[in-house]
């Protein structure tokens, strides 16, 4: 017998490419069956947004979920990128002239200049088609839906663009890969940081979060454990970096390219 407690959430269209689960109330998660992050559709009284899209190869079955709760693409207002990976924003050249896309102005910087290692663009083998951002995002930021509304919050770590949004009221944390159920973080990417993951989940920590919808995996209404074993790992991660580099001798390893700078200053004397 399974001590598994049953999920809280409903299923409402279970295909072979993609799940759509109600989070709560008008809250939608996309859940991809490929290599592609969730996408998530919040129905407000006022207006209508997605946080993130996922990959372009899954927009038909983006398209196929929106239809089975009576949405289409012309009736979303915003686009919200949590940060430059292509498995988050794939799809986002879909909705150019249809919708405001919106990301966090460091991500929107690098998506703008199509900053291909950054969006890990042969990693996921996405087109390569530019995508538009209409509005820069900075901490602190509002996004009123009517009966949301939605904090940023800048959460740097996974990358150095990460955002998270947050509804007080309700408690609904959507936190893409900063942090997943049973505290998995999404791992340090080119301009992330262990140290400013750690400050960011802190950050969540002391919020009265009552259900994490996060960028990979299953929906969870415990975000408050799975934030705190997350700072839990993330220290451990910080510790078994800091001794991997003692262990390769980073000192010896920098100093030719610390040499480097110095025959480029002399250069300049």
């Amino acid at each position: 017998m399974s001590d598994r407690r049953p999920s809280p959430f409903k299923t409402l269209l279970d295909s072979e490419a993609a799940t759509l689960i109600e989070a709560a109330p008008d809250v939608y998660q996309i859940r991809f069956k490929n290599r592609a992050a969730n996408a998530y559709l919040v129905r407000g009284s006022r207006r209508t947004i997605m946080i993130d899209v996922g990959l372009s190869t899954n927009y038909p079955h983006l398209v196929t979920c929106l239809a089975h709760i009576d949405v289409t693409p012309d009736m979303i207002d915003m686009v919200v990128l949590s940060h430059e990976h292509l498995d988050h924003i794939g799809a986002a050249y879909h909705f150019h002239g249809i919708s405001y896309i919106a990301a966090h102005r460091l991500a929107a910087n690098k998506i703008m200049l199509r900053d291909d290692f950054s969006m890990l663009r042969k990693m996921f083998n996405e087109p390569n088609v530019p995508i538009d951002i209409d509005i820069w995002l900075e901490e602190g930021n509002l996004i009123d839906l009517g009966n949301f509304r939605l904090n940023v919050m800048y959460t740097p770590g996974h990358t150095s663009a990460c955002v998270t949004l947050f509804d007080q009221d309700k408690g609904l944390l959507f936190a893409a890969d900063t942090l997943m159920p049973g505290g998995v973080m999404g791992g340090v990417f080119g301009s992330g940081s262990i140290a400013d993951y750690i400050q960011s989940l802190e950050r969540l920590k002391g919020l009265n979060s009552k259900i994490l919808l996060s960028g990979h995996g299953r929906l969870s209404d415990t975000p408050q454990e799975d934030v705190r074993t997350a700072i839990q790992r993330s220290h451990g991660l910080l510790e078994d970096t800091a001794q991997l580099f003692d262990a390769l001798d980073a000192r010896q390893n920098f100093e030719p390219i610390m040499q480097s700078v110095r025959d480029l200053n002399k250069l300049d004397d």
